[in-house]
């Protein structure tokens, strides 16, 4: 499973880029996006992914 980002949600502040340890986080067209084949919604790393757990805007950083 991976996480998505809701680009209609996204302000483009980079707080996901910074905080993702698998640099699955890239900004594209204006907003960032999530690449599935490197998310592995921090397991093992952090006990909630970093990137709905920093991003500013609710309901952001959802499952996939």
């Amino acid at each position: 499973m991976a996480y998505k980002i809701v680009t209609a949600h996204c302000t483009a502040c980079g707080a996901c880029e910074f905080e993702c340890p698998n640099a699955a986080v890239r900004f594209k067209a204006g907003a960032y996006v999530i690449d599935p084949r490197l998310c592995t919604e921090c397991a093992g790393q952090f006990d909630a992914p970093q990137c709905a757990s920093v991003c500013p805007v609710p309901k952001t950083c959802i499952p996939a």
